[in-house]
């Protein structure tokens, strides 16, 4: 009755953190800048979930993000800017990292060692042998590894791919996949002092030392490659995984890329903006990527998306829902997400993110007998685009080994399979 008095007088959302408390998770999410603002929204929103600590390196999101925190959900999370203390708080269940790509690995390993579940943004990784870690520590620490591929928990993407395996369209044989955007300049940075807002020794934490530059932090980072991975491990990865997904293949043969940096070319960008990038199977099917970073014409209406070819017709599918057309090219089916998710901004917040993240929780709690996005599953997606990474960098074709990936025609390209760590920052002795 007293507990039933309290609740009248609180918002729905206040109450479903109350009720159950035993099968509440503490959760502390880790860079919230940008895309992790949003999910520690999502799970302050998702029932039986308290977001117990905000860690960032930067004092300004710090207070952002726990004022939103505290003017949503009611309460404040601690504050911390350095994961290892996080971690060493034996009350936290999960961790949630979307810091930048080269802490995504290195911090699951740490958070899975010191006893947590983890929701890591993609990529998994960094390097595609960070991948590999990440399979082999999640089997050594048997903790709840999932990877924010959030499409995974689309249920318009399960149902179509469940036609798709059972012949809708025939047999599969080609996917091809998009993204198009209209990235502007990051023009050229200078050697500056760290601002007093920022803890860049921690913002590097596993990478080699650089000194600090004024176009990096915050977004800038993913087009450098001591730090980033490109747009195809920041982008591609989503649609690459679909197209993996629906037409039911694991790791390549042969990989080629075709890329140019064909926008703002006295800047400091380090990569492509247009890549063209290829997959071969060893049963004959094909993915292929057109990423265009600065140019951001749309296909079939759509900033990105997937198209699936059979032999008896094709499917277009994005995060929003799909269309299923005929061999003359004529829709006969469509279907459309109730609720729509974001596609090309910098944060991609919507419905699939809070579906996302409720399988993460209700695997971590045994209540689904299927986890979306398992890390060896998100791992191969992650890795394709490495490879396309590595083909660029080695401007070659690779043939690889279709049981594993791993490159066997290159030895100067295989060198990239990992990387150098800081001093006292090295992963491999925990996994």
């Amino acid at each position: 009755m007293a507990l039933g008095s309290v609740a009248m007088g609180m918002a729905a959302k206040n109450y479903r953190n109350i009720i159950g408390a035993n099968d509440r998770i503490n959760v502390a999410v880790m860079g919230t800048n940008s895309r992790g603002g949003q999910l520690a929204n999502v799970f302050g929103n998702a029932e039986n979930s308290h977001v117990a600590y905000i860690c960032d390196v930067d004092t300004r999101v710090l207070e952002k993000t726990t004022q939103l925190i505290k003017d949503e959900y009611g309460y404040l999370p601690k504050t911390e800017k350095d994961i290892r203390k996080v971690l060493d708080d034996k009350t936290v269940d999960a961790i949630v990292i979307a810091a930048p790509d080269h802490w995504h690995a290195p911090a699951s390993i740490m958070a899975m060692q010191a006893g947590k579940h983890v929701y890591v943004e993609k990529p998994c990784g960094h390097n595609p042998q960070e991948g590999e870690w990440l399979i082999k520590a999640q089997k050594r620490y048997g903790r709840v590894l999932q990877m924010g591929n959030q499409q995974r928990s689309s249920d318009e993407a399960k149902e179509i791919i469940k036609k798709i395996h059972s012949g809708i369209i025939g047999e599969t044989y080609e996917a091809y996949t998009w993204y198009a955007n209209s990235r502007g300049s990051i023009g050229r940075g200078n050697d500056v002092k760290v601002p007093e807002w920022l803890d860049w020794e921690l913002w590097q934490g596993p990478a080699p030392r650089q000194s600090y530059r004024d176009n990096i932090v915050h977004y800038n980072w993913h087009w450098f490659w001591h730090w980033g991975t490109g747009e195809s491990c920041n982008n591609a990865t989503h649609e690459v995984d679909i197209a993996r997904w629906a037409l039911n293949v694991d790791y390549p043969d042969f990989v080629s890329a075709r890329t140019a940096r064909n926008f703002y070319q006295s800047d400091d960008w380090e990569m492509y903006d247009t890549m063209n990038a290829t997959w071969r199977f060893p049963d004959g099917k094909n993915i292929t990527w057109d990423g265009q970073s600065c140019n951001s014409m749309n296909k079939w209406g759509r900033g990105r998306g997937t198209l699936i070819y059979g032999t008896q017709g094709s499917v277009l599918m994005d995060r929003n829902g799909y269309e299923l057309y005929d061999l003359q090219g004529k829709m006969v089916d469509k279907v459309t997400a109730e609720s729509r998710s974001a596609t090309t901004d910098l944060v991609g917040a919507g419905g699939l993110d809070d579906k996302h993240v409720h399988n993460f929780l209700e695997t971590i709690r045994g209540n689904t007998h299927k986890q979306n996005s398992p890390i060896d599953e998100g791992h191969k997606s992650v890795l394709l685009c490495h490879l396309a990474n590595i083909a660029y960098m080695s401007d070659s074709h690779l043939i690889c080994d279709p049981e594993n990936g791993r490159i066997k025609n290159h030895e100067e390209a295989m060198k990239m399979w990992g990387r150098q760590y800081e001093k006292g920052w090295e992963v491999k002795d925990l996994v």
